[in-house]
């Protein structure tokens, strides 16, 4: 099967379907598409905060989180 096969298909199968039922549809493949980047990609970032402003950081959550 093409990616082209599968995309018509479906297409063909979700026309057939109540507009409710479709927007069922959409949502859910909404939920199987990644969100969000790779841990590694970020890494390049590392190391930009100052120690000190983490500190203050990780003090205002604990105390902002009873």
């Amino acid at each position: 099967m093409t990616t082209t096969f599968i995309k018509n298909n479906l297409i063909d199968q979700i026309s057939r379907l109540p507009y409710d039922l479709q927007l069922r549809v959409f949502d859910f493949v909404k939920t199987l598409i990644p969100k969000g980047v790779e841990g590694k990609s970020l890494l390049r970032f590392e190391g930009i905060i100052p120690a000190d402003d983490l500190h203050l950081m990780s003090k205002a959550i604990e105390e902002g989180c009873d």
